[in-house]
């Protein structure tokens, strides 16, 4: 019987597998089309598509802030437009988990100052035969893009965003409550030299008596190198005042490396980049946490 239950759950992963490379794969084959198209149309104002208008008017908000490479895990302050799929293997004492998705997915700029992202709906697997694999948690973010200024122009950007998770997984890969988390986003540059960060808290909609309301202060400082090679070190932080871990930090090093941006086709690019979160302090909820990064900005 557990044969047969476990023979029913690899059928699963594997089915899960391919739709999410079928997901990606209808994401490419539907953006390429239309980004080539509206390079192409004629530039006449009053003829214009939605879809050509959309994309000059998202190259102009994004043309006016830094060109700086979104960091592996902390969330930048620019605005950004692609689909990004992230796989991760976080461990956990002798078990490793699988997430494929991670919370990332598709970016949008609607207007000049917001970006807002839809993640892709993720699967988280394990190699512990006492829990099961299903779908986690979906997140929504929307950002707004208080000031920025190009490399030429002071080289910077502040942003707010309001992230918000809900409660989608199944068989305890996921949170008890929907969360929202109110965030402020800093960043600097200095040549090929730039510091990202975030400061926010994550508010419960419920449990708060044991989930409490973790604050978290993340920081990147990357360096450019030819143009295209982004290495980087992260430090993520996270301060528990209340619930179960209350008094407790974690403080989480990350180094990692972002390659991007290349060109693929007209408006499609293509970055791929990798990182891994270690513990550094005695108490943490995981450690040794590695993050594949894929990124198609449009």
């Amino acid at each position: 019987m557990r044969s047969h239950l476990r023979s029913i759950d690899s059928l699963q992963r594997r089915n899960w597998i391919v739709k999410n490379l079928f997901v990606l794969a209808s994401f490419v084959l539907t953006i390429v089309p239309g980004c080539t198209w509206a390079q192409a149309a004629t530039p006449q104002p009053q003829e214009e598509s939605f879809l050509s208008e959309w994309l000059q008017q998202s190259s102009r908000a994004a043309a006016t802030q830094p060109q700086w490479i979104a960091p592996m895990f902390t969330v930048t302050g620019r605005l950004l437009q692609q689909f990004r799929y992230d796989i991760g293997w976080q461990t956990q004492g002798n078990a490793t988990t699988t997430n494929y998705g991670t919370g990332r997915g598709l970016e949008l700029i609607p207007a000049k100052h917001t970006e807002v992202l839809i993640s892709a709906p993720p699967y988280v697997t394990h190699d512990s035969p006492r829990l099961r694999d299903g779908f986690g948690d979906m997140v929504f973010l929307f950002k707004y893009r208080v000031a920025a200024g190009t490399e030429h122009q002071g080289n910077y950007v502040v942003t707010a965003f309001l992230s918000t998770t809900l409660p989608t997984g199944t068989y305890s890969n996921g949170g008890t409550h929907a969360s929202f988390s109110p965030t402020l986003a800093l960043g600097k540059g200095w040549g090929n030299f730039d510091i990202q960060s975030t400061a926010g808290v994550t508010l419960p909609t419920g449990g708060i008596d044991v989930l409490g309301t973790p604050i978290g202060l993340n920081a990147t400082a990357q360096y450019r190198i030819l143009g295209r090679l982004w290495p980087e070190m992260e430090v993520n932080s996270t301060f528990w005042e209340n619930g179960r871990n209350a008094g407790k930090k974690q403080v989480l090093l990350s180094p990692g490396l972002v390659v991007g941006r290349l060109l693929l086709w007209k408006r499609l690019g293509f970055a791929i980049g990798t990182g891994v979160q270690i513990a550094a302090t005695s108490f943490h909820t995981y450690n040794h946490n590695w993050v594949l990064s894929v990124r198609f900005p449009f």
